[in-house]
């Protein structure tokens, strides 16, 4: 064997290949984020077909948070006895379930039960598929591995967001539940004829309350929960800022996700640099990188180029922040992974309502600018629990 033959041997076994398995669930999260985010395009739509407001079909979206927060909460425990390709099959087929439902809603309330029950879904298959993807990473790909999983929210962002609407236009609204759903099945159908194995824990399912005691977690949900609410404050105002801030149509909505969504996909490029140095030891930088993000977008406020260029800077930054917040907590406990990443969605998801109803009246009196700027105080404070000893106390 040449040299060249060597080395090339070493560098593949010091570096392991990203399982193929993670771009299916990687299809699994695109299709979970493209229904949590295609609602609010095709909103005025739906509206119409239901001669309703725009408020009352947006009843919706919040009932798909509370089913996911609560899912995620009682029932993604549950992952760690019955197994998590087990408890994101079924998920997937009660998902589609919802979304064929959501598809046919022949009333507005028909619409927000059918989301209820997609919520219920997506808050047990989200911490199914991050429980699966630290279960196949290989030694020393972590990082990489959970990085390759989460592009699907930028798939979603990107593709949910920007054809959701064009599709409501062209065929129905209807149409685009519809087609979530059948991406739903295909995803269900990919899984079923996968390897993934399932590893199961003995004994009753853990309470979130006995997670709490995993060494490490509260910090790391202290994170988390300052960490979104910051995100989803200044996200949910952007679009308004741009159409009546800075009186751009609402189609420059559509730019704004696709500049999130490129640079929160590009990141996944840079993942190896978690794994070389650690995600503890990244995570209080990358969290004081996103709030010096929101710094900029309080600065580049005023003009519609310069927010575009660090919204994609913002997408990239978060795609560190949410990566290394993934890889620390599927690593607090193996054995009870299922149920940690449970309580990570729960604030998640908690953190979608306080970040909304809590930066309103910010944003109502002060303007968007302020509220990147508390947001860039929320991620001091996740910097700062990121940081905490107990939350370093493990080395990842």
């Amino acid at each position: 064997m040449s040299n060249t033959d060597q080395s090339a041997t070493l560098a593949s076994a010091v570096v392991p290949p990203i399982p193929a398995l993670a771009y299916l669930l990687t299809g699994c999260i695109a299709v979970i984020g493209s229904n949590s985010l295609v609602l609010g395009p095709i909103a005025p739509a739906v509206a119409t077909s239901f001669s309703t407001t725009v408020p009352m079909v947006m009843i919706a979206s919040a009932a798909f948070g509370l089913g996911t927060s609560a899912s995620a909460l009682f029932l993604a425990r549950y992952i760690d006895r019955v197994g998590a390709r087990r408890m994101l099959q079924g998920a997937l087929l009660l998902l589609a379930l919802a979304l064929v439902a959501s598809a046919a809603a022949p009333t507005v309330m028909a619409l927000v039960a059918a989301q209820l029950v997609a919520g219920i879904a997506a808050g047990v298959a989200m911490p199914a598929i991050y429980a699966s993807a630290a279960a196949i990473a290989p030694p020393g790909r972590e990082s990489g591995t959970i990085g390759v999983v989460l592009t699907g929210w930028t798939l979603s962002m990107v593709a949910g967001v920007s054809l959701s609407a064009v599709l409501a236009d062209l065929v129905h609204w209807r149409a685009v539940f519809a087609a979530v759903a059948i991406l739903a099945v295909l995803a269900l159908c990919g899984l079923a004829m996968t390897s993934l194995s399932d590893a199961r824990k003995s004994g009753p399912a853990p309470t979130p309350l006995d997670a709490l005691r995993v060494p490490g977690i509260v910090p790391l949900l202290v994170a988390c929960a300052a960490f979104m609410t910051a995100f989803y404050g200044v996200y949910a105002y952007l679009g308004d800022h741009l159409h009546t801030g800075l009186g751009r149509p609402v189609s420059a909505n559509g730019l704004a996700a696709l500049a999130y969504g490129i640079g929160f996909g590009t990141a996944a490029l840079l993942d190896g640099i978690i794994d070389r140095i650690g995600a503890r030891r990244v995570m209080p930088f990358a969290y004081l990188l996103v709030a010096i993000v929101y710094l900029a977008i309080a600065a580049a406020s005023d003009s519609f180029g310069l927010t575009m260029a660090v919204v994609a800077a913002w997408g990239l930054a978060n795609h560190f922040g949410l990566n290394v917040l993934v890889t620390c907590l599927t690593a607090l406990d193996p054995a009870r992974r299922g149920t940690v990443m449970g309580l990570n969605s729960a604030v998640t998801y908690l953190a979608v309502f306080i970040g909304t109803t809590g930066f309103g009246p910010i944003y109502s009196s002060l303007g968007f600018a302020a509220s990147a700027m508390v947001a860039a105080l929320l991620m001091l404070i996740a910097a700062a629990a990121a940081a905490w000893p107990s939350a370093q106390a493990a080395r990842v």
